[in-house]
């Protein structure tokens, strides 16, 4: 599936079996909520936390794929193309970075 495939189809769902959009507002809101969702599955699987039983069942490819969906919305809401913004973020990191990581010691 392609970007923009992706789009099209939260779309499709968000207009058929969700009704409609959440406004932008709600939207980021619920994607702050999947972003910590995500995060406490990180820090526990590899950070120094510890699971609870609430974590049971969880999986890392669901929750980043809760962020993608909200983020896939907040896209076909505002009008981004993320095929497009994606291809410009790769551009404008090339131009930036191309010297950039590579004479970081830390990375060394």
């Amino acid at each position: 599936m392609t970007i923009e495939q992706a789009q099209l189809d939260v779309d499709q769902w968000i207009k058929t079996v969700g009704v409609r959009y959440f406004g932008e507002l709600t939207n980021l809101g619920i994607l702050m909520e999947e972003v910590g969702e995500l995060s406490r599955l990180m820090v526990r699987k590899y950070g120094e936390q510890s699971f609870k039983p609430s974590d049971t069942g969880k999986e890392l490819a669901d929750e980043m794929a809760d962020v993608l969906w909200v983020l896939l919305c907040l896209a076909n809401q505002t009008g981004v193309n993320l095929t497009e913004a994606l291809e410009q973020n790769f551009r404008k990191k090339n131009i930036r970075d191309a010297e950039r990581h590579k004479n970081n010691e830390k990375l060394g």
